[in-house]
């Protein structure tokens, strides 16, 4: 949106001015078309405090204050509109969610139809093998609640976020897409953003590594198949819990580990952790990014999106569908309404830390069909 400014002596940037007048030593104000006004100065106080402050003061006139650093200017943009939090419709997540959950369940009996249907097996002859997998769901299914859960509860904290909506994907190798959560209002600075960002793949790496040490304690290692099998790719992290369950880097020699359902449930839950935290767009390592570098996180994203076609071409051809996604929806960002107040330095050692957790569980090649 472009707006155009003329310098202006209106009775609304008085009132805007006198609201501030001790938060904010104004240099100059002009006016931008519906009411916008826009001044240009230095703030008196710590930033977060004055915004605190000024947008309790702006409220009953109307005004929904934006804090902006350009070079060394300081500006509070006054917009004349009040940010109220959409009501969501929980129905709609709960019938996401059971639909979720029945095409995580029926993964095996909707992969036989599929099969079926494309004539590789002959389901006249009985079924091959059980239409549900049980201890595969509750896995999955867990894993997705505690990252997605731990967005919300940040975020509700905050009033900003809605229920997370899930996302089923019959016929695939997981039976969804994951979830989503809508931010019903911007965040107010990049700590509240930090927070919500970071609580999701926190909590879902906090429950998908003792399920994975159960479920690897349940599997065993043994011959790879030389056809019709699928093999789950190492990330840093799973390569070295299962070098700490076995004792020794797998695959190697022609034996892997045959995963039990809850292994390979919870290996799941580490690629979608390594995924979400992609630096890039309006995946969790993507707000990340922007908290750390702010608008540079823009060439991050196109630098993300060319890797991920490098790794298409020489990897795993998924990729390109994932860049061509951050490409669309990655233009934009979760930009905070302060965008003046930074990370305390704590808060910048736990986004490192973020970008070091997707390190360790980013999978170059998710999965090699034999």
């Amino acid at each position: 949106m472009t707006v155009q400014y003329e310098t202006t002596g209106s009775e609304a940037a008085n009132k805007v001015r006198a609201a501030l007048w001790d938060l904010f030593e104004v240099y100059d104000t002009t006016l931008g078309r519906g009411g916008l006004v826009r001044l240009r100065g230095r703030l008196l106080r710590p930033s977060d405090e004055a915004y605190a402050l000024a947008a309790e003061r702006l409220r009953p006139l109307g005004y929904t204050p934006l804090f902006r650093r350009r070079g060394a200017d300081e500006f509070i943009e006054a917009w004349p509109l009040l940010l109220q939090p959409r009501p969501g419709r929980p129905w709609v997540n709960l019938v996401l969610f059971a639909l979720t959950a029945l095409s995580v369940l029926f993964i095996p009996g909707i992969s036989m139809l599929l099969a079926a249907l494309a004539g590789a097996i002959d389901l006249s002859k009985g079924l091959p093998g059980p239409l549900v997998d049980v201890p595969f769901a509750v896995t999955l299914l867990t894993i997705m609640l505690a990252h997605e859960f731990g967005h919300y509860l940040a975020g509700r904290h905050y009033g900003i976020v809605s229920l997370p909506y899930f996302i089923p994907l019959p016929g695939s190798p997981f039976g969804t897409l994951g979830a989503v959560i809508r931010l019903k209002a911007p965040p107010r600075d990049r700590r509240v953003l930090l927070a919500v960002a970071a609580a999701g793949p926190l909590a879902g790496l906090a429950v998908a590594l003792p399920l994975l040490v159960l479920g690897l304690k349940l599997s065993q290692v043994g011959p790879i198949p030389p056809y019709g099998a699928v093999l789950e790719g190492n990330s840093l992290l799973y390569a070295a819990v299962k070098f700490l369950i076995f004792g020794r880097l797998l695959p190697a020699n022609g034996v892997d580990v045959n995963l039990h359902s809850v292994a390979f449930a919870a290996w799941g839950g580490l690629f979608l952790t390594g995924f979400n935290l992609i630096p890039a767009g309006q995946l969790d390592g993507g707000h990340i990014a922007y908290v750390l570098i702010g608008e540079r996180a823009r060439q991050l994203t196109l630098a993300v999106v060319m890797a991920l076609v490098v790794l298409g071409l020489f990897a795993w051809p998924g990729w390109f569908l994932t860049a061509g996604l951050v490409f669309v929806f990655g233009q934009t960002y979760a930009t905070p309404l302060d965008d003046i107040t930074r990370l305390r330095p704590w808060q910048v050692l736990v986004a490192v830390a973020m970008m070091v957790v997707f390190i360790l569980t980013f999978t170059p090649i998710p999965l090699t069909a034999l």
